[in-house]
């Protein structure tokens, strides 16, 4: 069982890894030289995607794939959600298999829904001084530090999701008692 490392600022690799993820990493760089406190929009599908879950319940996923699990690539936290980086195609991935773990269903209604950012989106990065910035409270939970991250792909992510929700709301597959049912004693009849 491992925990979660406590990395919350950028390194150099780590600014190189997510500025590859741009139309033009140089100019990225470049910026982040300058303003190393500001957040930016980068593109998604490429380098990364991103799936994004409500605060709480992205901590208890978070919890799962370090304690329970083989870790995470770099999470932040952005306007009331954790941000989890995950190997591309995950977003496209990911949807088709929470439909059939039945996500979403009335009996997993408490359960909330996961956004997934892949090819196409673009999600807003924290600084890469770590500190919640002014516009929006944006912040590294794990911060990227290495040129290639190791980033969790769908069946990591439905893993955590799973069992992230089996710990917040007990699933049972089978249906609610009815009280009001009539219940008769057939074990003595013939």
């Amino acid at each position: 069982m491992s925990s979660m490392p406590n990395v919350t600022c950028a390194t150099a690799d780590g600014a190189s890894w997510l500025a590859s993820a741009g139309t033009y990493p140089r100019s990225t760089l470049a910026l982040w030289r300058e303003r190393p406190d500001a957040p930016l929009v980068l593109p998604c599908g490429t380098v990364f995607d991103v799936v994004g879950a409500p605060a709480l319940f992205g901590r208890r996923m978070l919890d799962r794939l370090w304690g329970e699990g083989p870790g995470s690539g770099p999470v932040a936290v952005f306007r009331g959600r954790v941000l989890l980086f995950t190997a591309p195609g995950t977003a496209q991935r990911l949807p088709s298999l929470l439909t059939w773990e039945e996500w979403g269903s009335n009996r997993a209604a408490a359960v909330p829904p996961l956004l997934c950012h892949g090819t196409g989106d673009a999600v807003t990065v924290p600084a890469l001084t770590g500190g919640a910035s002014a516009s929006g409270g944006s912040r590294w939970l794990v911060a990227p530090d290495t040129r290639r991250p190791w980033l969790p792909g769908p069946e990591v992510v439905l893993w955590a999701a799973v069992r992230a929700a089996r710990a917040a709301v007990r699933i049972s597959i089978f249906p609610p008692a009815d009280h009001d049912a009539n219940v008769y004693d057939v074990s003595r009849r013939r």
